[in-house]
């Protein structure tokens, strides 16, 4: 990795399209665009989050509870870096075409709920995008936090804050879930 793709871009950087010539450029950008999810022309954090699913389902009965919690820690940290060098390369601080963190996100909340059914899956999946797409309450707190100055060259911050608000989207997810699963067992 050379300094230029981890420095900031100038203010007056103009805004790049999600392609599959920017997903390709950099192994950054394919992980932080969910090897191709993000590109969807409709609703890419659905389908970066059906992705999410997809992949959870494949991953989960071969991952221990140690591995699967250092899948989510790795993940977190290679989305962080992924997601700045992304929002950079696009120059803009959150673009809706990056969904690791919807896939980092909803991995978090697969994990917590399993074992559990189709149903089950199916209602903390529609949870979820519905905290994440929404904003209610602290979600809408959580993405404005780290969202910066219009104009602000996209950090560090700016990359965290992509992932947060997705975190804290799971966290709702999670409090809403259990209180269905406390009603409903």
């Amino acid at each position: 990795m050379n300094e230029s793709s981890l420095a900031a871009p100038a203010l007056s950087q103009t805004a790049r399209r999600a392609n599959v010539r920017l997903l390709l450029s950099h192994p950054a950008h394919l992980v932080a665009l969910g090897f191709g999810s993000g590109l969807s022309p409709i609703a890419p954090g659905t389908v970066g989050t059906l992705w999410a699913w997809m992949a959870f389902l494949v991953l989960h009965p071969h991952l221990s509870t140690p591995y699967m919690a250092g899948l989510l820690a790795a993940s977190f940290f290679v989305g962080w870096w992924a997601c700045t060098v992304t929002a950079r390369s696009m120059a803009v601080a959150d673009p809706g075409a990056i969904v690791w963190d919807e896939v980092l996100a909803f991995w978090l909340v697969l994990w917590l709920v399993m074992p559990s059914g189709l149903l089950a899956q199916a209602v903390a999946f529609a949870l979820f995008r519905y905290f994440d797409a929404a904003k209610p309450g602290p979600v809408a707190w959580a993405d404005r936090v780290f969202k910066g100055r219009p104009g602000q060259p996209i950090g560090w911050a700016q990359g965290f804050g992509i992932i947060f608000d997705d975190l804290v989207a799971a966290l709702c997810t999670l409090l809403v879930f259990a209180g269905w699963r406390w009603l409903w067992p």
